[in-house]
């Protein structure tokens, strides 16, 4: 048997992007690890549903933004309340690109990563 377990996203600013998942997605740390010299921590965030976490690593010395190159990468999320959490998104100024033809949208978080949100079938 394979699983997936958990995405990396490399952030700047970790006080930041743990506002901004706990506000834009209603994700939480569920586990941490800290390095024993402090030059790095992950912060694992779950949605309290499933099993799969977004680990959001941190380094000390780290000072430029991440080089994210052409973004032709994404996570998505499945919701079944896209009207309210679209409004919540673009209250936050954080929508980047709206698909209508497809009923999909993307947001972007502090670090530049683009986000997919996709209303759940019904």
């Amino acid at each position: 048997m394979i699983q997936f377990q958990h995405f990396n996203f490399n952030v700047l600013d970790l006080g930041k992007s743990l506002e901004f998942y706990r506000k834009a997605l209603d994700l939480e740390p569920v586990r941490e690890h800290l390095a024993e010299d402090g030059s790095f921590k992950l912060v694992y965030l779950g949605d309290g549903q499933t099993e799969f976490q977004l680990e959001l690593t941190w380094l000390r010395d780290r000072t430029e933004p991440y080089n994210l190159g052409e973004c032709e990468f994404h996570l998505a999320f499945v919701t079944d309340d896209y009207d309210g959490l679209h409004a919540r998104h673009q209250e936050m100024g954080c929508i980047c690109y709206e698909n209508p033809a497809m009923g999909i949208y993307f947001i972007t978080d502090p670090d530049g990563y683009w986000i997919e949100i996709v209303p759940q079938k019904k």
